[in-house]
């Protein structure tokens, strides 16, 4: 693995061995890398086949030959990978989070939603149904009772007309098909806004996903810029080439003195800059790790509602409604005293009765409703975020090691300015030693 990792990190092939070497290197570097490309446009893009093809093919050509032919490319490609690491690269794990909230949570929230505005139009359809029913008996009563009025013994008392005129909307259709229109926009205008949503938020996604990665790229490359041009950059470690430098001029004393400002990059000791560093980034992600378990409070929230407003409806009971009408006639005491003195009986100057009883069902559910089941949230959505933002805690505290670690891979590549950093920081601790 030594001898493998000279051959990457010199600048010139010593030979044709070394060559070919170089060149399977960066092959199966290139074919990983095409292939992760490739499925990240797919898969967490939401790019179509050919597209994420199209661009993973060329993408890993132009690697290939950069990482043959380039030297500073090929450090500034080995430094990507633990800066992946750092902030970059926990912003592009924040938008893999977007994406499948996106793709997954969102949709569902919608999908429950719509349920229950199913729930509401079948009870307000099956309601007013009931309702129209309702007054179609109320005619009915008015008519039947109506023709008890005109049933009289004598055409004397019989009236002119005994029904009733009630003003009652025969063309129930009508409502209906308000109703169904009614519906059918609030379901397109949800629908639009699912996808207004779903669209806007996968662009801006795409274009923060290209900028994090474009950043990326930037910050090792700056990161190499300053290694290879300020001496004083990141340059506060205890390296072997540094403990040598002071072995071979005797001075020791100088790093043991200075021991409480140094560090080991191989060590686990942290800095009281990097330890409030630290528990900074720990809070910014905490805070967006609040931001998407809110959001899924959102999708258990509106699945337990969805699911409530079925069960119920189903278990809605029909609304028993009776309607007894009684009546009576008969003639006064003035009347009948007139019918005594004509010699008519009283008796017969009794209109008929009318006593009957009318019974109506109040309906709010139908099973002729169509109304689709809620969708419960995914828990491999949970999971995967789950997973996702332990990674993200795990970056946080990583990230200073993963500094050091591009702090090695630069020296690796460029040997000979690390000998010249170390000797300028042999050269400070030296000054500073002998002032005190």
């Amino acid at each position: 693995l030594a001898d493998l990792w000279w051959i990457y990190s010199k600048p010139v092939p010593a030979d044709g061995r070394e060559l070919w070497t170089l060149f399977l290197q960066c092959s199966c570097i290139t074919v990983v890398i095409g292939g992760l490309f490739y499925n990240w446009m797919f898969a967490s893009l939401e790019y179509s086949w050919h597209l994420s093809v199209a661009m993973a093919v060329p993408f890993s050509l132009l690697l290939l030959l950069t990482l043959l032919l380039v030297h500073p490319a090929r450090c500034v490609f080995s430094m990507i990978m633990p800066t992946l690491g750092t902030k970059q690269g926990r912003k592009l794990l924040f938008s893999t989070c977007i994406m499948i909230a996106v793709v997954n949570i969102t949709p569902n929230i919608m999908s429950n939603i719509k349920t229950i505005l199913q729930v509401i139009k079948c009870i307000s359809k099956n309601s007013s149904d009931s309702l129209l029913n309702s007054t179609a008996l109320l005619e009915k009563v008015s008519w039947e009772f109506g023709d008890a009025l005109q049933d009289t013994i004598h055409s004397i008392y019989k009236p002119m007309n005994g029904h009733f005129r009630l003003s009652l909307l025969q063309n129930s259709s009508l409502i209906y098909q308000k109703m169904h229109l009614a519906g059918e926009k609030i379901s397109r205008e949800f629908l639009s806004a699912e996808v207004l949503v779903k669209d806007s938020i996968r662009v801006a996604n795409r274009l923060a996903a290209g900028f994090f990665m474009l950043y990326l790229c930037f910050e090792s490359t700056w990161y190499l810029k300053n290694y290879l041009t300020n001496l004083r950059f990141d340059n506060f470690y205890i390296t072997k080439k540094l403990e040598r430098l002071a072995v071979d001029r005797r001075a020791a004393h100088v790093l043991v003195g200075s021991s409480k400002k140094l560090i080991r990059p191989t060590g686990l000791k942290l800095s009281w800059e990097e330890v409030v560093l630290c528990l900074v980034q720990a809070m910014l992600v905490t805070v967006a790790l609040l931001l998407l378990l809110l959001l899924l409070a959102m999708d258990h929230f509106a699945f337990s509602v969805a699911d409530t407003a079925v069960r119920k409806a189903a278990q809605f009971s029909d609304v028993p409604i009776t309607l007894s009408i009684k009546y009576k006639v008969s003639a006064g005491w003035i009347t009948g005293f007139v019918f005594k003195l004509l010699s008519r009986p009283s008796e017969k100057l009794l209109l008929g009765d009318f006593n009957r009883t009318y019974h109506h069902h109040l309906i709010f559910s139908s099973a002729l409703c169509r109304i689709s089941p809620p969708t419960p949230p995914n828990p491999s959505v949970l999971l995967v975020v789950g997973l996702l933002f332990c990674i993200l805690y795990a970056t946080v505290f990583l990230e200073t090691f993963a500094r050091r670690l591009c702090r090695r891979i630069a020296a690796s590549f460029f040997p000979g300015w690390e000998e010249q950093r170390a000797l300028h920081l042999f050269g400070r601790l030296a000054r500073r030693h002998s002032k005190e």
